[in-house]
């Protein structure tokens, strides 16, 4: 979790409740997201990802022995189900990761959503079930606001990142989109993408605006105080897809994620 990247300044305006289960579901997507590393070894990734899957196991039944899951561990559970945090999504994210690392592509862009929501989604809803649960009339709109904020992260990274993966034999975006637009794989390795990969990509941030923007809707306001990590991530995202050349800005993110966690707080 870098200092001044959006999930930075989600958990540093998140509620008070959130922000250590924040700050360990982040420490372990850290860990994991590592294992993605295209110039990484692929045989000490997957020996690294199967501890991992045993060590996963380990933490639903209390008995972690990594420093990130046993904090996670030790933390109090605030909601109605005290001592009852479902740490299962935490397996499908692993399973994702384990599909990345392998290199394989997702066949078609209408995977894009539940491939997210593995990676993405499922720790963010592990971090929210440390604290009160919302109410059931709103929990199916917690959801589509995870799945997708989690569709817009996916998008975001694979924009930054497509680049540097196709260059080590790996494609981060749909193969149906790409023969669609009729993008190559020296098209995703150029230094400088031809117009048809530029219009792809630019559609991809449009594509990624509005799922932050649909997360951002979908969020039921009497969640809002409680969940505002959310919102400040939708904000940053929406702010940096809509403006994709302008490039990280320190001090205006800090001023949005203030500013968004500020007035969510108001509202619950």
């Amino acid at each position: 979790m870098p200092a001044g990247s959006p999930r930075y300044w989600s958990w540093l305006f998140a509620a008070p409740a959130m922000r250590e289960p924040l700050l360990g579901v982040y420490a372990l997507l850290g860990e994991w997201r590592a294992l993605i590393d295209p110039a990484g070894e692929l045989a000490a990734a997957y020996l690294k990802l199967a501890w991992w899957r045993e060590e996963i196991e380990r933490l639903g039944r209390g008995a972690p022995v990594h420093p990130i899951s046993r904090f996670l561990a030790s933390l109090p559970r605030t909601g109605p189900r005290a001592g009852e945090v479902d740490f299962t999504p935490l397996e499908k994210t692993l399973e994702a990761t384990a599909r990345q690392i392998g290199g394989a592509p997702l066949e078609r862009g209408a995977d894009l959503e539940a491939h997210a929501s593995a990676l993405w989604a499922g720790p963010l809803a592990v971090a929210a079930n440390f604290a009160d649960e919302p109410p059931s009339a709103a929990a199916e709109a917690v959801r589509r606001t995870e799945s997708a904020l989690a569709a817009a992260l996916y998008l975001d990274d694979a924009i930054s990142s497509y680049r540097r993966a196709a260059r080590f034999g790996r494609v981060v975006f749909p193969v149906d989109e790409l023969l669609a637009a009729n993008v190559d794989n020296a098209d995703l390795c150029s230094a400088e993408p031809p117009v048809h990969l530029q219009s792809y990509l630019e559609e991809l941030h449009r594509r990624a605006l509005q799922y932050y923007s649909q997360a951002s809707e979908a969020l039921p306001r009497s969640e809002h105080g409680s969940l505002r990590h959310l919102l400040v991530l939708a904000a940053l995202g929406a702010r940096r897809a809509s403006r994709p050349q302008s490039g990280p800005r320190p001090l205006r993110d800090l001023y949005l994620a203030w500013s968004t966690a500020r007035r969510a707080a108001r509202r619950s």
